[in-house]
């Protein structure tokens, strides 16, 4: 039976672009602080090594404080809510620590400015952390719906997808003729970046309402070790509910096969289209990314409108199974005689990411719905943090594994563009391979997991004849 959205369950549209907004603010600090680090090597002269390392020690605290913070915010108990005074106050904070941690020194020696960016990063990534993870765990309770889910996803990703559209040109900007060099170039750029955050994140916070407010704080005071044990026990709940695991193993693998050659892509199209004329590559670099990121505004919609029609779980299959396609044919259209035809599977790799960041966040929130049924409690944060740190995970260990692959096929910079015909037929099957082999893997994860849309409305029929104190639908 077809279900229809009630009024009543719809978000309007207004309110699934101030959570949009949120999207925007989480992928543009994302993406720059990924993006700008290069200064510290280009600007300031320090080793890619410590680069390297700036970029991985945060990181490891994000295993504790992201799952921390999710069950903080579950737990959190205010007139204004769970998640709005994290995300005001989080904004806040991430702007200004953004903006402090580029204004740099001059002159100043390479284990200044390592114990400078490392200290004012773990204070960045911690306010980051104190926005993001209750931005999360609001989207998955705006609303109780499968398909608004959806379509609120579907937006939110669209809106964020704007920050990849102004991240390419950082390092143009920080070059620019009218900064004495880079370091004064990302003082400035951290600034604007800073204040958009402030200004855009705190939106979520002033525009939007929780649908469940927290039940009633337990009069009597609980110990910090009672606490802290509450914490981990809420941890291994969470990783015990299957579907929930299906969708992060999925996750894990469709953006892992992504990452895992990104940057191997870029030596296949120098060096076996163009034999090693960088120049050339890099157009043909760009005008392929430029496609991708168009066809990630088609993907995103398509994505969101095929889960309202067909199920999240079966989109999930066409839009992976597209960009199967897209990698596949890369075989063939990365022809020497006729390189324009890299094009071509940028139109349809793009669908894989776009249905995935659309979809599994829908997912999640049905999954938050099913947990509440077997436990009696909301805990989005937690999902949300142990969802996304999936994502971090997966990123860190395809960054890795990416170096690893190009030594693998035996690539030798030095020879520059007279490389061993082994070496170029191993950079293409693992451009190939890689992802197919990776996305197949997660249609199989996803195909186990078994909420569908008849199983969701009912989870939230037996929900609502419960009533448990504190719910509004």
């Amino acid at each position: 039976m077809k279900h229809r959205t009630a009024a009543a369950d719809r978000v309007p549209f207004i309110q699934k672009i101030a959570y949009g907004s949120g999207a925007l603010v989480n992928n543009l600090l994302a993406a720059a602080i990924g993006g700008m680090t290069i200064v510290l090597n280009l600007g300031l002269g320090m080793s890619p090594a410590l680069v390297g390392l700036l970029g991985a020690l945060p990181r490891l605290m994000d295993a504790l404080t992201d799952p921390l913070m999710g069950y903080i915010s579950d737990r959190t108990r205010t007139r204004w809510g769970r998640r709005r005074p994290w995300i005001f106050i989080g904004a806040i904070c991430s702007g200004l620590f953004f903006m402090l941690l580029w204004q740099l020194p001059t002159g100043q020696s390479t284990a200044f400015y390592f114990w400078f960016f490392l200290g004012g990063s773990l204070l960045f990534y911690l306010a980051y952390t104190a926005f993001a993870t209750p931005w999360v765990a609001l989207g998955y309770e705006l609303t109780a719906d499968y398909h608004e889910r959806t379509r609120l996803m579907g937006v939110q990703n669209f809106i964020g997808q704007t920050a990849y559209l102004l991240s390419p040109w950082f390092l143009t900007f920080m070059g620019w003729h009218i900064f004495a060099n880079l370091a004064e170039g990302a003082a400035a750029l951290a600034i604007g970046i800073g204040l958009v955050t402030i200004v855009v994140g705190i939106i979520p916070a002033i525009f939007l309402r929780e649908r469940f407010k927290a039940p009633p704080a337990d009069s009597k005071t609980k110990s910090l070790r009672t606490e802290v044990a509450g914490f981990f026990i809420g941890f291994a709940a969470t990783l015990k509910v299957r579907p929930f695991l299906y969708l992060c193993a999925a996750t894990f693998l469709v953006f892992n096969g992504f990452i895992l050659i990104s940057s191997l892509q870029s030596y296949v199209i120098i060096y076996y289209l163009f034999a090693g004329n960088a120049k050339d590559g890099a157009e043909y670099l760009g005008w392929a990314g430029t496609v991708s990121t168009v066809m990630t505004f088609v993907a995103i919609p398509a994505a969101a409108w095929l889960g309202t029609k067909i199920g999240k779980r079966h989109a999930f299959f066409v839009a992976i199974g597209i960009s199967i396609l897209g990698y596949a044919l890369k075989w063939f259209c990365y022809n020497p005689q006729m390189p324009l035809l890299v094009l071509i599977p940028a139109l349809f790799t793009p669908f894989g990411l776009g249905g995935l960041f659309t979809l599994m966040p829908a997912m999640v929130a049905d999954v938050c719905d099913l947990d509440e049924l077997q436990t009696r409690q909301r805990r989005e944060g937690m999902f949300g943090s142990i969802f996304w740190w999936t994502v971090k995970l997966g990123m860190a260990v395809a960054l890795a594994g990416g170096g690893l692959l190009l030594e693998a096929t035996g690539f030798d910079v030095a020879l520059a563009g007279e490389q061993p015909p082994r070496a170029l037929l191993l950079m293409r099957l693992f451009d190939v391979l890689v992802p197919i082999l990776s996305s197949a893997l997660a249609i199989w994860a996803v195909a186990a997991y078994p909420i569908t849309e008849a199983k969701a409305h009912s989870i939230r029929d037996q929900l609502q004849k419960r009533q448990i104190p504190g719910r509004s639908g």
